[in-house]
C-alpha cells in the first residue's frame, strides 16, 4: 500500500504558516499565540485534537484543541512561549474512542438499546486503557477498576454507567485521552524572540538638538551625547524603554541642505543626519561635534542605567564624500556621463544622497554592511531602525537578518517602509521584527476599524506593526488642524490598540506647524537644531508629556496592551465614535484574574460626540445579561456598565474613555 499524502486522518490548514518553507513565522515571549488547523474523519465517530509545542531546549507539551464551530472542522488552541528561540509544534489527530462510546451510549443505554453490549465495549476500552505503559501507576489502577464496574452485570446498568463518566473521568483522561488512529501533521517551526521585539515604548530625538545653543549671532553649538544623556531621565519618567536616534555619524559637506530642505547653506548649517559620510568618515563612525566612542559609550551606559535601550538608524546610503565613495565606486550607479546618480523619488531630489546599487558588486556590499552593523553591535546596540528598506533588495534584508540574528539572537530591526502592502508584509515576512505601518494616514473610525482588524489578524503572524504618533518626515493633517484633543486622541490609539507605539519628540509639545504644502515640520529638525527649553515647558505645564506618562503606566499594569492579536471592535451609534476592548484570560496574565480593557475614542477633534456603545459581554469575560463594573484608568471614575451603554466624549476636555474591567457582577 502507497503511503497516503494525507493521513489515516485529514490535517488541513494548519496555522501559524507562511505558507513557504524557507519562511518562518514569529511570536515574541509572553505572547498569547493563535495554533489552528482543520480536522476530521469520516463517518460519525469522534476526533480530538492536540497541539504539541516543543520549545528550544526539547521539552514538548501537549495542549488540547477545542471545536471552533460546529461543522467547520476547525480547531484552535492558545500557547503563551516563555522564552526565546526556535520552536516548533504539530497538530495530531486522532480518534476519541472513549467520547465515540461516551455519545453513543448515553444516547442507547437510558432507552434501552444494546445496554449491556455499549457497557461491554466501554469496559474493553478503559480495560485496554489501563495497559498503557505512558499512564502513572494511580491511573491504570483506576481506568481497570471502571472497567470492572462496566463489566458487573450484577449492577443496575445505568448506575454503572454514571460511575464512567462526568467530571472524575474527564480528569482521569485530560492530556491522555483513550486513542486510535493517531495521526500528526508535519512539524513546523515558530520563531520567538524576545518581549522588547513585540512590546515596547519607543521614543525619538536628535541628540545634536538635546542641549544645543544658540550664539549671539544665529549660530549654534551642537548638542553632544553628553549632553542629551541629560534628557534619558525625563523620558525614562514618561514610561519609554527604547529610545531611537537618527544617524549619528559625520554629515556629508557636499550639496548639503540647508534649513526646510533648500539647496542654499551657510556656514554653521547641520545638514541632514541621513546624508551620512564626509572626510571624518562613514557608517562605523560618530560625528564630532557629538562627542567620541567614550562618549557614546557614556551615553549607552545612562540610558540603561534608566531602564532604556538605545536604537541605532541604519540608513544604507552614502553623502557625496563618504569614504565609499573614493574606496568602493562600484556601491552606487554611475551615469553615462561619468557622474555617480544621486537619489530621487521623482519629484523630490535628493542632491546630498548617493543611494546604494546592490547589483553592482553584492558580494562586497554585503560584507560591507555586516561589518558595520557588528561593529554597532560591539558598542552595545541591539536594535536598529533600518530607513526605507524598500528600497533595498529583500533578499538582501532576509540573508542580513538572518546572518545576524544566527550570532546575535536578541537584535531587532525595524523597517521603516511606508510603501505598498506587499513590499511591507514580505520585508516582514523574511525577518524585520517590528514594521512601520499605515497608521499614521488612519484616522476616521471606520478606517481604524478596519486597520484594526488587519493588523491582529491576517498579518499578525510575521508583521509587529509599530505605531508612531509622528515622525520627523510626517507631521498629518489631523494633528496639523486637531488642537490638543488630536495630539491625545492619536497617542491613546497608538498606546492602546498594539504593543508597540513611538513618539517622535515634540508630540508631547503639540508641535504643529507644517510647512505649507506638505506633512512635515516646518524648520525640520532635520535639517537645524532645535532647542526645546523642557524646564520652562514643564515649569509651564504646557506638555502631554504627564499624558504620555499616563497611557505607558496603563501599559504596563495591564498585560491585555501588550497583546496584539486580542483586539474586539465593539459596536457604536455614532461614525466618529470608535470603541474597541483587549482581553487577556487569566491563565496567561501571570495575576489568575481575567485582564480587560475597554477603549472609546471621539476620532473627531472638533466636536461633542454623544453615543451608545454596544458591548459583546462574551468577549468581556463576562455573559450575556451581566452587568461589569469599569473604571476609568484616567480619571478614576467608576460606573456599572451592561450590554448598551450611553457615552459623552467632549474633545475639549475628555475625549477618550480607556476602562478596566475591575468586576463581573
Amino acid at each position: 500500500m502507497e503511503p497516503s499524502s494525507i493521513g489515516r486522518l485529514p490535517i488541513l490548514n494548519v496555522t501559524p504558516d507562511l505558507g513557504v518553507p524557507e519562511l518562518t513565522p514569529k511570536a515574541y515571549v509572553g505572547e498569547v499565540v493563535p495554533f489552528g488547523a482543520t480536522c476530521f474523519r469520516e463517518g460519525h465517530d469522534l476526533i480530538g485534537v492536540a497541539l504539541h509545542l516543543r520549545a528550544p531546549d526539547g521539552k514538548s507539551s501537549r495542549i488540547e484543541m477545542t471545536s471552533d464551530a460546529p461543522g467547520t472542522d476547525r480547531w484552535s488552541a492558545l500557547a503563551q512561549p516563555d522564552k526565546a528561540g526556535k520552536w516548533s509544534f504539530t497538530i495530531e489527530s486522532y480518534s476519541d474512542d472513549y467520547a465515540t462510546w461516551h455519545h453513543n451510549a448515553e444516547v442507547k443505554i437510558p432507552l434501552g438499546i444494546d445496554v449491556e453490549l455499549m457497557l461491554t465495549i466501554g469496559s474493553q476500552l478503559f480495560a485496554r486503557a489501563s495497559k498503557e505503559a505512558s499512564r502513572t501507576a494511580a491511573t491504570r489502577k483506576k481506568l481497570a477498576a471502571l472497567a470492572e464496574v462496566l463489566a458487573d452485570t450484577s449492577v443496575d446498568p445505568l448506575v454503572r454507567f454514571a460511575q464512567a463518566e462526568g467530571e472524575a473521568v474527564d480528569k482521569l483522561l485530560s492530556g491522555a485521552p483513550i486513542s486510535s488512529l493517531e495521526t500528526f501533521s508535519a512539524e513546523y517551526p515558530l520563531l520567538v524572540e524576545r518581549s522588547l521585539a513585540g512590546s515596547a515604548n519607543w521614543y525619538e530625538f536628535f541628540p545634536r538638538s538635546e542641549g544645543a545653543k544658540q550664539n549671539a549671532d544665529g549660530t549654534w553649538v551642537s548638542g553632544t551625547f553628553r549632553t542629551a544623556a541629560k534628557r534619558l531621565p525625563a523620558v525614562a519618567k514618561m514610561g519609554f524603554n527604547v529610545l531611537y536616534m537618527p544617524p549619528i555619524h559625520p554629515i556629508g559637506t557636499l550639496n548639503r541642505k540647508g534649513p526646510n530642505n533648500t539647496l542654499v547653506t551657510k556656514p554653521g548649517d547641520p545638514g541632514s543626519p541621513w546624508a551620512i559620510g564626509s572626510a571624518d568618515g562613514g557608517h562605523d563612525a560618530i560625528h564630532p561635534d557629538l562627542g567620541d566612542f567614550k562618549d557614546f559609550a557614556y551615553f549607552v551606559s545612562q540610558a540603561k542605567k534608566n531602564g532604556i535601550e538605545v536604537a541605532l538608524d541604519l540608513a544604507l546610503q552614502a553623502a557625496p564624500d563618504h569614504p565609499w565613495v573614493k574606496t568602493n565606486p562600484e556601491f552606487f550607479t554611475t551615469l553615462p556621463d561619468g557622474t555617480i546618480a544621486y537619489a530621487e523619488n521623482p519629484p523630490k531630489k535628493y542632491q546630498d544622497i548617493y543611494p546604494i546599487n546592490f547589483d553592482n558588486d553584492p558580494e562586497g556590499i554585503r560584507a560591507e554592511v555586516l561589518r558595520v552593523v557588528l561593529f554597532w553591535i560591539s558598542k552595545g546596540i541591539n536594535i536598529f531602525r533600518v530607513d526605507n528598506p524598500h528600497t533595498k533588495p529583500v533578499d538582501f534584508w532576509e540573508w542580513l537578518i538572518k546572518t545576524v540574528n544566527a550570532q546575535h539572537p536578541d537584535v531587532i530591526f525595524l523597517a521603516e517602509a511606508f510603501t505598498r502592502p506587499a513590499m511591507m508584509q514580505a520585508l516582514a515576512k523574511v525577518g524585520f521584527q517590528q514594521s512601520y505601518s499605515y497608521f499614521t494616514w488612519r484616522n476616521t473610525k471606520w478606517e481604524l476599524e478596519e486597520f484594526f482588524r488587519s493588523i491582529s489578524g491576517e498579518t499578525a503572524d510575521f508583521m509587529r506593526p509599530n505605531l508612531f504618533v509622528n515622525t520627523p518626515d510626517i507631521l498629518t493633517e489631523y494633528l496639523q488642524f486637531g488642537g490638543p484633543a488630536a495630539f491625545t486622541i492619536r497617542a491613546t490609539l497608538a498606546a492602546t490598540a498594539a504593543p508597540l507605539w513611538g513618539v517622535y519628540t515634540g508630540f508631547e509639545l503639540y508641535e504643529s506647524v507644517a510647512r505649507p504644502g506638505a506633512e512635515e515640520y516646518i524648520d525640520n529638525e532635520k535639517f537645524e537644531y532645535k532647542n526645546r527649553d523642557w524646564v520652562a515647558i514643564e515649569k509651564e505645564g504646557t506638555s502631554l508629556a504627564p499624558y504620555l506618562t499616563k497611557l505607558n503606566e496603563i501599559r504596563a499594569e495591564h498585560p491585555a496592551l501588550r497583546q496584539l492579536r486580542n483586539i474586539t471592535i465593539q459596536r457604536t451609534d455614532d461614525d466618529a465614535i470608535l470603541a474597541y476592548s483587549k482581553h487577556l484570560d487569566a491563565q496567561f496574565t501571570g495575576t489568575g484574574t481575567n485582564d480587560t480593557i475597554i477603549v472609546v475614542v471621539n476620532t473627531d477633534p472638533h466636536s461633542v460626540r454623544e453615543t451608545t456603545v454596544h458591548l459583546d459581554l462574551t468577549t468581556l469575560g463576562a455573559q450575556h445579561g451581566d452587568s461589569i463594573t469599569v473604571t476609568n484608568l484616567v480619571t478614576g471614575v467608576e460606573w456599572v456598565w451592561g450590554a448598551d451603554n450611553y457615552v459623552r466624549l467632549d474633545p475639549f476636555t475628555e475625549p477618550v474613555h480607556i476602562l478596566h474591567v475591575s468586576k463581573v457582577n
